[in-house]
């Protein structure tokens, strides 16, 4: 079974428990990253920085991020070498880019989609398959631009 790490920001962390509590009882192994309490403000990016951190090294298989938006962790989350990370609040674009583009982690709000139930769109992101094929050949051309892209080095401007 996947080992998946979770963290999420204040606005997150309910939902984030509900997460744990389903995905456990599922029987996949979770790595908790933070935080426990939703009581103070907490910065998104450190938790996102530990739950990429842990995809980008592989001692996670898969990352859920949870903020207000989801955008905030998506955009730190995809700052680290190997990661994928997509905002996705339905299944359907949860299996959609989990196929075709290999998402790694899966980024959600806690604020937005307050009412709505997003325990199906995680298990649709843990229980689909990546394609492989040619979406492979596009995945390894982004790899090539994340190893090679140099463009930002030594310049606020774009070379």
């Amino acid at each position: 079974m996947l080992k998946v790490a979770l963290g999420s920001d204040h606005h997150g962390v309910e939902y984030k428990a509900q997460a744990i509590q389903r995905l456990t009882s599922l029987g996949y192994q979770i790595v908790d990253y933070g935080p426990s309490s939703s009581q103070t403000s907490s910065d998104y990016p450190d938790f996102a920085r530990e739950v990429a951190a842990a995809v980008s090294n592989k001692t996670a298989d898969r990352g859920v991020l949870i903020c207000g938006s989801g955008v905030g962790m998506c955009i730190t989350a995809n700052k680290f070498p190997g990661v994928r990370a997509a905002v996705c609040d339905i299944v359907e674009c949860a299996q959609l880019t989990r196929r075709h583009n290999g998402i790694n982690v899966l980024c959600l709000s806690g604020t937005v989609w307050k009412e709505k139930d997003l325990l199906p769109v995680v298990e649709a992101f843990l229980q689909t398959d990546f394609e492989g094929g040619r979406h492979q050949v596009r995945l390894d051309k982004i790899t090539q631009i994340e190893k090679s892209c140099d463009c930002w080095a030594g310049s606020d401007e774009l070379h």
